[in-house]
């Protein structure tokens, strides 16, 4: 939970309306543990950085607008990549996504899907730089806005 909360103090920094509100707290990561979705990474014996890696289906990417997906089929999502405010720089983020690949591979899923604040310019190029292309525009349950990136690497599997 410290991670997560040098995340919120630094979108509400960057005056980035993500992670504010509460969310992601206590009981969403208690949710992702029971699930075993939720992984960390240990450096020099410490938790660095976490996230989430699902195979459920989210039921905001079934309405897409301004653009599309790129595949129809089955897909796993990477959430709440939140790295150490001491770590940040070192790559983690990076290797975070190549990790959750390396999962989908194993699996015999041919993407990833992510969705992130549309201020939130440091994912978009992170996505970006790891192969992501925009797609276009979800909207969550809760009705916040979130712009659309998905990496396909079926010729990979």
């Amino acid at each position: 939970m410290g991670i997560i909360k040098q995340a919120q103090d630094y979108f509400k920094e960057k005056n980035i309306d993500q992670w504010q509100n509460g969310y992601p707290n206590e009981e969403v990561i208690n949710n992702d543990i029971e699930n075993e979705e939720s992984y960390v990474m240990i450096k020099d014996d410490k938790i660095v950085a976490t996230t989430v890696i699902s195979f459920k289906e989210e039921s905001c990417y079934e309405n897409i607008i301004d653009g599309k997906w790129l595949t129809n089929g089955d897909y796993g999502v990477i959430h709440r990549i939140a790295v150490g405010k001491t770590y940040k720089g070192l790559g983690l983020s990076h290797k975070i996504i190549k990790y959750a690949e390396k999962i989908c591979l194993e699996k015999g899923v041919p993407s990833i899907k992510v969705d992130t604040h549309e201020d939130n310019i440091p994912m978009q190029g992170l996505l970006k730089k790891n192969g992501f292309e925009y797609c276009g525009v979800v909207y969550l349950e809760d009705g916040g806005k979130r712009v659309a990136f998905e990496k396909n690497f079926s010729t990979e599997v």
